[in-house]
């Protein structure tokens, strides 16, 4: 079985063995989140989803970064989709995370999905109990490349970044219903590239058709280093 303690101290040896043994699903796993469970409830949890090619890995770098600079412990399970023919996975998300390499306080756990809908791996929430437990005090949840119903995130995370990118179809995709009404944040990552005014005018329809936002207001930022605190907190649409 796995000690919790050493969990506790910040044994990252043991903590990683742990994950792998939750990604199993082992006896020893499941005794091990129950010892552990009770010590949960401290770290932010942060999903970021949208559908591949926007970005999402490199957002969750510069994001983690910037809790860095803040002196706040780091974590990231990052999920990759699995090949329905062999099963395997590229667990490429750490190539994105280059500057985050070497911080001690900074954890990086790569899965894969193993065949399972909504964005996520079956075993993502035990995983990120046991970050939680270890005193990691944001923890980003980065899914697949989701479509339109893969939520499951917003049922994990406590705030939802949903990432855009301009280019990647008809504005009409921006508006469909699903995956859009689980942000917190709509995110337009890659506002260089062309169109990104038509893509931001249909999420600005859409929060208009919503209704008013729940906390103070669209955001427009063009540089995530200098966004203030609580930023996360906040309901709106961001432009990076």
């Amino acid at each position: 079985m796995m000690h919790s303690d050493a969990i506790l101290n910040g044994d990252r040896l043991t903590l990683a063995r742990l994950l792998t043994q939750v990604e199993n699903d082992t006896a020893d796993a499941r005794l091990a989140l129950r010892s552990l469970f009770p010590r949960t409830g401290g770290a932010h949890l942060i999903g970021v989803t949208g559908a591949p090619g926007t970005g999402k890995s490199s957002l969750v770098n510069r994001l983690a970064l910037h809790y860095r600079t803040e002196h706040k412990r780091v974590a990231i399970a990052a999920v990759d989709p699995s090949s329905p023919f062999t099963g395997g996975a590229v667990l490429g998300d750490r190539v994105r995370m280059r500057e985050l390499s070497g911080d001690s306080d900074v954890f990086i756990r790569s899965m894969a999905s193993r065949g399972a809908l909504g964005g996520l791996a079956r075993a993502t929430a035990g995983v990120v109990h046991v970050f939680d437990a270890a005193g990691y005090e944001v923890i980003f949840i980065e899914t697949v490349g989701a479509g339109q119903g893969e939520v499951d995130i917003a049922r994990l995370a406590h705030t939802t970044l949903v990432v855009e990118a301009p280019g990647l179809g008809d504005d009409i995709q921006a508006i469909k219903a699903g995956i859009l009404e689980i942000a917190d944040i709509l995110v337009i990552n890659k506002a260089d590239r062309p169109g990104v005014e038509n893509t931001e005018k249909a999420l600005r329809s859409v929060l208009e058709v919503a209704g008013p936002p729940r906390a103070p207001g669209v955001h427009i930022k063009t540089d995530l280093s200098r966004a203030p605190d609580g930023a996360l907190a906040s309901v709106g649409l961001c432009v990076l």
